[in-house]
């Protein structure tokens, strides 16, 4: 029997789904995604498995840009863009890709 948390995980799964379609996205931009898709979660279950399946090799980050506004914590907001890595097996979901074709032409 293994101990620990088990290396799979249904919120990771779905991401990895949502990345499959979108190619890459931001922390944030993905948990409006998938909120919109799957309902409440946390932020930070969210940020959680992208750090584990950095860590796991499913995704990777590909840039990191500064966005200047005016936001309440100040004036530049720091963009962590992720994609699919070597290891990532993402399953395709017809919901989400029914969702990213329905989002054509309105980004």
């Amino acid at each position: 029997m293994n101990r620990g948390r088990p290396t799979t995980s249904q919120i990771r799964e779905n991401i990895l789904s949502i990345l499959l379609y979108k190619k890459r996205a931001y922390g944030y931009d993905l948990i409006k995604i998938y909120q919109r898709l799957f309902g409440k979660v946390h932020p930070r279950s969210i940020y959680y498995h992208l750090k584990k399946a950095q860590a796991l090799g499913q995704v990777k980050v590909i840039a990191i840009e500064e966005e200047k506004g005016d936001y309440s914590w100040g004036q530049t907001a720091q963009k962590i863009y992720y994609s699919l890595d070597q290891n990532a097996k993402p399953k395709p979901n017809q919901m989400i890709e029914e969702f990213f074709n329905s989002m054509k032409g309105k980004e």
